[in-house]
């Protein structure tokens, strides 16, 4: 029944592009113009995750794997390559780098595990990119910022270029923080944005050094932030206000309120 769908997955995606038959929107589409489409699905596959609503992310995978196909169809009519390539392409892939499990190699830990493939990839790599390759090739250009950030990083790590210990890490924090301040003191808002970038990625190199990943991190703070302000936003409309209107301190007092109370969940 599986394979039934797949195909027939396939087959309506080929109809919908159909030069005579087809959708007029699907037909139009290009790989560029689906990126936008292929994150939202990407990360409404997340949200599901993180609502824990199983039934939803059925359909969410769904969404997903539809973009997977139509990219596969694009590339099919230009003679590129077709879903079975990537499908193939992905399980080679994933027998190449899993040895301890479809051949006889035995990693001592998952360390020694980790750094094999690590190896491997590193191998990959320089294969796929011979002629411009450097060690942070390959890391893609459209990764949310924090993503990015933290893959360069390790893959800097890999090849040495890391602090040890996480001290010098919470120091240089410390450091670009006074440099943030110093630019915004000077007036030079140019200035000011490439501070709070060094911020921002030392910040991300700190967090890599207390094995915290620092997309899930803000995300879990920003989610924090969202339930204690509308929860502020509550208790001023029971009294008949907008919140704009409020004074900062009740506000702030507000806030203190609705860390006591979600603390206590």
């Amino acid at each position: 029944m599986t394979m039934k769908n797949t195909q027939r997955l396939l087959q309506v995606m080929q109809q919908l592009r159909d030069p005579k038959f087809g959708c007029a929107w699907d037909k139009k589409q290009n790989f560029t113009s689906l990126i936008p489409y292929t994150l939202e699905e990407a990360y409404e596959v997340v949200d599901a995750i993180e609502r824990d609503d199983m039934q939803d992310l059925q359909g969410e995978l769904g969404d997903l794997l539809f973009q997977v196909v139509f990219h596969s169809q694009l590339a099919q009519e230009q003679g590129l390559f077709d879903f079975e390539q990537v499908a193939g392409g992905i399980a080679d892939k994933l027998t190449r780098r899993h040895p301890h499990v479809f051949s006889d190699v035995v990693y001592a830990n998952e360390a020694e595990q980790k750094q094999a493939w690590e190896i491997l990839k590193a191998a990959e790599r320089a294969e796929k990119e011979a002629e411009n390759h450097t060690i942070l090739s390959g890391v893609a250009k459209n990764l949310p910022a924090l993503v990015q950030s933290k893959k360069i990083q390790d893959r800097a790590a890999n090849h040495g270029f890391d602090w040890t210990e996480v001290e010098p890490v919470y120091d240089k924090v410390l450091e670009e923080l006074d440099e943030v301040k110093e630019a915004w003191e000077s007036g030079d808002q140019e200035h000011t944005e490439e501070e709070i970038g060094d911020l921002l990625l030392v910040a991300v190199n700190l967090a890599r050094h207390m094995n915290v990943d620092p997309e899930q991190a803000l995300k879990k703070s920003t989610q924090k932030f969202t339930k204690r302000f509308e929860y502020i936003e509550q208790k001023v409309a029971q009294s008949g206000r907008e919140v704009k209107k409020c004074e900062l301190s009740e506000l702030d007092a507000l806030w203190n309120e609705a860390k006591i109370a979600f603390k206590k969940l």
